[in-house]
């Protein structure tokens, strides 16, 4: 991921529903769990792989890697290390975002349409772009 930041790791005195207000905080703590939950079942799933795994546990997994890719950010100021155009994305567009993808409103959506995009809605491009390219093999 880039910025090379671990949303498991790094803790902020500031993520405070007194400071950042109740939905930012309730969905980063969410957000933090799942990434958690797949931490978790990481080594079940070296070990027995994903079809041993719930359905519940496979929709963690699969919403955790989206998250994971989807914490990548496109800064201006990184394109010429990334590739990838600079964004600006407003707070809540992205917590929004996060949590459209934690309720599982994009669970249709390919893992990889969510790396290096700025919101949820430059996720739906991206994925119609990969949808297009597909078909066009």
């Amino acid at each position: 991921i880039y910025p090379a930041v671990d949303p498991l790791d790094s803790k902020s005195r500031i993520l405070d529903p007194r400071i950042v207000g109740e939905e930012h905080y309730k969905v980063a703590t969410e957000v933090q769990q799942i990434l958690q939950n797949y931490k978790s079942l990481q080594d079940i799933i070296a070990i027995l792989g994903m079809d041993e795994l719930s359905e519940e546990d496979k929709l963690v997994v699969e919403r955790a890697r989206k998250i994971q890719r989807f914490l990548s950010q496109p800064f201006a100021v990184a394109q010429v290390f990334t590739g990838y155009e600079g964004r600006l994305v407003k707070l809540q567009d992205t917590i929004r975002s996060f949590k459209e993808i934690l309720a599982g409103k994009h669970d249709n959506l390919p893992e990889n349409a969510f790396y290096m995009q700025g919101d949820i809605n430059d996720v739906q491009k991206r994925a119609e772009e990969l949808a297009k390219e597909l078909a066009n093999q």
